[in-house]
């Protein structure tokens, strides 16, 4: 089986969408995410933040409450319809502190809400454990459903619209991977580390002959490749289409 909780908290880069309206928070915070290994896009109102998520697809949102354009809380909510988000954490950072202002930012759909000013340790220590817990939770659900498709870790099998379909041990693993982090971007470099992290003769040609099988095989259009980039699974690819219309 992929060790997917330890390789991938060693070897992928999360991606952290941090929201606020103070230059200097998001300077600071920032940086401070940065040399911690996280990818951080910013965002500095509602709007850009929804916007932001859509493109990005953040393993965890930072979300200040007192925004100018919209409220942190209504963001939440609007960012919990978002399909393509589905995994993303959402966690309020804020100055707001009073009981009413968590109360209703936790039932919009935030798992947690921490108070700022917040020592960076600490801020540090409560993001490894969200994306920990996170992974650990996607980890016990076993298989992966989507659109037709289910992917089951445990017994190695794929099936797709009732149809059972075998699968290479190592195609198994890169569409497991995939999926597993539907709508992140994993780099050909993220995935020869995942997958090949002993072989040195494996390159970008591998994992896209890899990919085209799989797509063959399976005939899902959920695996979509970026030029340059590398390639991620989408859960719906109309929306996905939509998205960027």
């Amino acid at each position: 089986m992929i060790p997917l909780l330890d390789s991938v908290m060693e070897n992928t880069e999360f991606t952290i969408l941090l929201t606020d309206n103070d230059e200097e928070t998001l300077q600071k915070t920032g940086e401070m995410l940065r040399s911690e290994g996280y990818q951080v896009v910013t965002a500095r109102s509602g709007e850009e933040c929804l916007d932001r998520a859509v493109e990005c697809n953040p393993d965890l949102i930072l979300l200040e409450v007192m925004l100018d354009d919209m409220n942190g809380v209504d963001t939440c909510k609007e960012l919990k319809k978002i399909p393509l988000i589905d995994y993303s954490l959402i966690v309020f950072l804020t100055s707001q502190r009073d009981d009413f202002t968590q109360v209703i930012g936790l039932e919009a759909g935030a798992d947690d809400f921490i108070v700022k000013p917040v020592k960076s340790s600490l801020l540090k220590s409560k993001i490894r454990s969200l994306l920990k817990r996170q992974q650990k939770h996607l980890d016990r659900e076993g298989f992966f459903e989507n659109e037709g498709l289910v992917i089951n870790k445990e017994q190695y099998s794929v099936v797709k619209d009732g149809k059972n379909i075998t699968l290479p041990r190592k195609e198994f693993e890169l569409l497991n991977l995939l999926a597993s982090r539907a709508g992140k971007v994993f780099t050909r470099k993220e995935i020869i580390l995942q997958l090949w992290p002993n072989d040195h003769w494996v390159g970008d040609r591998t994992i896209d002959v890899h990919i085209r099988k799989i797509r063959a095989r399976t005939g899902i259009h959920n695996l979509l490749t970026l030029k340059g980039v590398g390639y991620k699974f989408v859960r719906n690819v109309r929306e996905y289409e939509e998205t960027k219309q």
